[in-house]
């Protein structure tokens, strides 16, 4: 059973994932312009650590790897309050698509899936490396593979996606704008 995040309550169904130009070093805003989330990729780390504040800075949860070298690995998103798993984000790794899962840390059962819409952006990425000059698009689907939003990357200096959940799902709004975040650090977009 999937829970809320107890710092955080994400009603918006539009949000902007901004990367500083320095470091993995994220924020995401509302549609106002409110800074609702900020998280960071902690440096020289064995494992992949990424520790998230509300917009006031207060702790809110915490998405760590499940080993040393998570080429495929998943990565589980812990509530910082309560210190129980709320999802797990499973990397599917393949040089033709980047897709992401999002799953429930008891069932496993699959809640969403995080998906390129390119395979030539994918490809390019794992190949030659110049994908990081041409925005990233995902869709994102819930366990039916029904469309549930959209994380669109801009051109921009900085890595910017809009992220857009535009149907009234059971998918928590909270694991999708955190796996915007993940996604661009580990996939190095």
């Amino acid at each position: 059973m999937v829970t809320d995040i107890a710092a955080l309550d994400l009603t918006d169904d539009e949000y902007t994932v901004v990367q500083s130009l320095i470091r993995n070093k994220y924020k995401a805003t509302d549609a106002d312009g409110n800074v609702v989330l900020r998280g960071k990729q902690k440096m020289l780390k064995m494992k992949e650590e990424f520790p998230f504040t509300d917009g006031d800075g207060n702790p809110a949860f915490t998405v760590k790897a499940g080993g040393i070298l998570d080429i495929a690995g998943d990565y589980t998103l812990t509530d910082d309050k309560t210190d129980e798993p709320v999802v797990v984000l499973d990397e599917n790794y393949s040089i033709f698509t980047d897709q992401w899962k999002i799953r429930d840390p008891d069932t496993e059962a699959l809640i969403a899936e995080i998906e390129s819409q390119s395979t030539l952006v994918s490809v390019l990425r794992h190949f030659i490396g110049v994908a990081g000059l041409i925005p990233h698009a995902y869709e994102i689907t819930d366990a039916d593979g029904d469309h549930v939003g959209t994380i669109d990357g801009k051109f921009s200096l900085k890595d910017t996606y809009d992220v857009t959940i535009d149907d009234d799902s059971d998918v928590p709004k909270e694991a999708v704008v955190a796996a915007a975040m993940v996604v661009d650090a580990i996939e190095g977009n």
